[in-house]
């Protein structure tokens, strides 16, 4: 073969390689072009100039590149253009949008990085009923109603995700803070920005039916979502600040415990408050803290009788939760002729029920009066405090007469919500003898104990965090008792008793055992964390007798 006829040979002027390279660049920027074209369209800019700008960049510089016989630096100036051009439409469109919409800012490039920008799932399995159950369509694209409908979305999911039963969002001057309530802890999360709240609160504020205009005076509604065939209702609470509007979700729980047994109470307490069932008469009083669940211990207590046989009935500030059967009174000012809470108890007990649920017992009046009726009726009363003795105290202080109260009196309890650790993360460790000494419990009866698990790292240094609690390291809550039930002897010693730590020491005797003791428990059988009964009773730590108690 000649060798000018070898020389024309395939290969000989293109390189397949080159070539190849060129097409997929010059080609796969045609994505490009038709982002930018529906993204500008979307945004309200104009769509039809960058288009235009965006093609012409595209399609000069494909034609220089050709033209320039170095191809590294035809390929060099290519993506140069190109580059420079998308910039300036990004940045363009970024001056135009709302923060929380901007792309490849450095926000968005750390949440990229972080992988916390995930694939969510459909908007269409996940419903808003309005207020007036009407349900919710998804707004029309980039409209101020589709924002905020996508922020309320995307807030929710994440919290019903992370097991979020209370979201707060609190204004500062440079954004909101979000924070979660889960599992009765406050956990922080990512602030959003306040242009994005302004669509979430007037949407939501919109689903509850309230003012939306209306930005100073406290409103509360509510809204429910329908999540995977589950409905979950939800309570929202906006009201002014100096830093602005805030908003409260808090999910509207019911109240599924109908039985003792299901209340976390040991075998031996369990007999004792098994005994009111058969109670006709005297008062019982379910003690605790805020936020402990004696609302739930109520309510359990009272479905404990049957409510065929007994008329039983309720006097509540905020009913919680619907109990079958039993008449629930709740108070308000507005009620006719009746200005406080103890005169509406008053008006419930001339209605002569057999069982009465006081929710809420903080003053004289209000004790004075369900002691007298214990005399002929069965009287459950809530006092918040911090122990079955400084409850007794209160409760002795409120009705004036030591001897009254206490004759009238069956029995109290007092109780804490802890957290338990997460089964599938949780890990076993030795306790040192520091810490056994510490809570006097001896070495053989705890050689292991549990806490939260660590993050764990796969092969590539990537945290692989527990599914199943969030790594929160806990999933759920239970909650511990202490109990006692008065017989003619410890009444007796009551009375006589000179002091509440007499009392104290009485109760002893009767081999109560205490929040703390109740809480080792739960540690040494792996149930929960030191960290957490410590957290948790430090709180609330039992408090000197003042003089006046003494």
């Amino acid at each position: 073969m000649p060798d000018f006829l070898a020389a024309a040979g395939y290969g000989g002027y293109v390189s397949p390689i080159k070539f190849a390279v060129f097409l997929i660049l010059y080609f796969g920027w045609l994505f490009i072009i038709d982002w930018v074209h529906k993204d500008a369209e979307a945004v309200g800019t104009k769509y039809i100039f960058w288009t235009g700008v965006i093609f012409g960049v595209w399609a000069a510089s494909g034609v220089v590149w050709l033209l320039i016989p170095v191809f590294i630096i035809g390929l060099a100036f290519y993506l140069v253009a190109t580059g420079a051009a998308t910039i300036s439409y990004i940045m363009h469109r970024n001056s135009i949008v709302p923060e929380f919409q901007r792309m490849f800012t450095p926000g968005y490039i750390k949440d990229m990085l972080l992988g916390s920008i995930k694939k969510k799932e459909p908007v269409a399995s996940y419903v808003f009923i309005s207020a007036n159950n009407n349900e919710v369509p998804v707004p029309e694209a980039k409209t101020p109603d589709y924002f905020g409908y996508k922020a309320a979305y995307t807030l929710f999911n994440d919290a019903l995700y992370r097991r979020a039963y209370d979201v707060v969002c609190i204004p500062t001057p440079q954004n909101y803070d979000v924070v979660y309530h889960i599992d009765g802890v406050a956990l922080k999360q990512p602030a959003i920005a306040k242009d994005q709240m302004d669509y979430l609160i007037r949407f939501l504020k919109s689903l509850s039916n309230l003012d939306m205009e209306e930005k100073r005076r406290p409103q509360k509604g509510k809204f429910t979502i329908f999540k995977q065939g589950k409905r979950i209702d939800w309570e929202l609470t906006t009201a002014g600040s100096n830093a602005g509007e805030q908003m409260r979700a808090k999910l509207m729980t019911q109240q599924n415990i109908t039985k003792l047994g299901d209340l976390g109470l040991t075998v031996e307490q369990l007999d004792q408050l098994e005994t009111l069932r058969n109670a006709k008469k005297g008062v019982f009083i379910v003690s605790g803290p805020k936020n402990s669940g004696v609302t739930t211990t109520l309510y359990t207590l009272l479905r404990n009788h049957d409510a065929f046989l007994n008329g039983i009935t309720t006097l509540e500030k905020q009913v919680s939760g619907k109990l079958p059967n039993i008449t629930q009174n709740t108070f308000a000012l507005g009620d006719s002729g009746i200005t406080t809470y103890s005169k509406k108890l008053q008006a419930i007990i001339r209605m002569d029920p057999d069982i009465v649920g006081v929710a809420d017992c903080g003053d004289s009046e209000t004790a004075q009066i369900a002691c007298a009726a214990a005399e002929g009726k069965l009287i459950y009363v809530v006092i918040e405090e911090e122990s079955i003795l400084r409850a007794l105290g209160k409760w002795i202080k409120l009705v004036g007469d030591k001897n009254k109260a206490v004759e009238c009196l069956l029995g109290l309890s007092n109780q804490r919500l802890l957290r338990k650790l997460c089964e599938q993360c949780r890990q076993a460790y030795e306790p040192n003898s520091d810490l056994l000494r510490k809570f006097n419990i001896p070495a053989e009866k705890a050689k292991v104990f549990h806490r939260t698990g660590k993050v764990v790292y796969d092969k590539r240094g990537k945290a692989s965090p527990c599914d199943n609690c969030q790594e929160t390291g806990y999933f759920g809550r239970m909650c511990i008792f202490e109990t006692i039930m008065l017989n003619e002897h410890l009444r007796n010693a009551v009375k006589q008793a000179k002091s509440l730590s007499d009392v104290g020491t009485e109760l002893r005797r009767a081999k109560m055992l205490y929040l703390q003791e109740q809480g080792l428990m739960r540690v040494i059988g792996g149930i929960t964390s030191v960290n957490e009964m410590v957290r948790v009773l430090s709180k609330s730590k039992e408090q000197k007798p003042t003089a006046e108690e003494q």
